[in-house]
């Protein structure tokens, strides 16, 4: 899956150099282009592309509503994203392995957005049994997390696990092993609209994916 999602990104890429270098077609008065970023409504990640105004975006695939509490005890729910972009992460406190890295390239996320309020990260944890508030906490503070852009949630863990595997698509065949009590740890950061939809999936270990996903952030901001 790791190699699909390298491939999907390596595609995006060519795909916009392609649209760059095509001549500018006028588009029709009052009439929506196509999004510059797809839709995703699946674990295939199959892309669709859509017009703003598409009638088929009001059944589309959406973050559903949740309820999580971050490192500083407030609740974080869709109110919270609500009119934001953000990107979303799934990451556990103890994590040895993948996890640092994925917290290094998030920051250069966080860094990239730090003035604007509308982009926000919001990292959730696998083990919330041992991730409390007090834990997340002191791990935010330790790797310079400000909560104001980046929120690392806990909560009930069938909700986290439900919708890591059924809103976000967090898929058992990626990332590393836990135990035979927790789904395997995806690298993958799924970008997410200011109406709850998916717009794009990154793998959060590579350097050139994770500019793409600033890159890609950026359009969304025009939209």
């Amino acid at each position: 899956m790791k190699k699909w999602l390298n491939l999907i990104n390596v595609l995006m890429a060519m795909l916009a150099v392609q649209f760059a270098a095509l001549p500018l077609m006028a588009q029709p008065s009052g009439e929506p282009a196509l999004a510059e970023l797809p839709y995703y409504g699946s674990a295939e990640f199959t892309p669709h592309w859509f017009k703003s105004d598409s009638p088929e975006l009001a059944d589309f695939h959406q973050i559903p509503a949740f309820s999580f509490m971050n490192q500083q005890g407030a609740f974080v729910t869709q109110d919270t994203v609500k009119d934001k972009i953000y990107v979303a992460s799934f990451f556990f406190t103890r994590c040895p392995g993948i996890c640092p890295r994925m917290k290094s390239q998030l920051s250069k996320v966080q860094s990239e957005f730090m003035d604007d309020d509308d982009i926000m990260i919001v990292s959730h944890s696998i083990q919330p049994g041992n991730d409390t508030v007090e834990v997340l906490q002191q791990y935010a503070q330790k790797n310079h997390i400000d909560a104001a852009k980046w929120q690392l949630v806990t909560g009930e863990r069938d909700q986290i696990y439900a919708l890591a595997k059924n809103a976000y698509f967090a898929n058992e065949d990626l990332g590393e092993y836990v135990s035979k009590e927790d789904f395997l740890h995806t690298e993958n950061l799924v970008l997410v609209d200011k109406n709850r939809h998916i717009r794009g999936i990154y793998n959060g270990l590579n350097n050139t994916s994770v500019a793409n996903l600033i890159t890609d952030i950026k359009r969304l901001m025009s939209e």
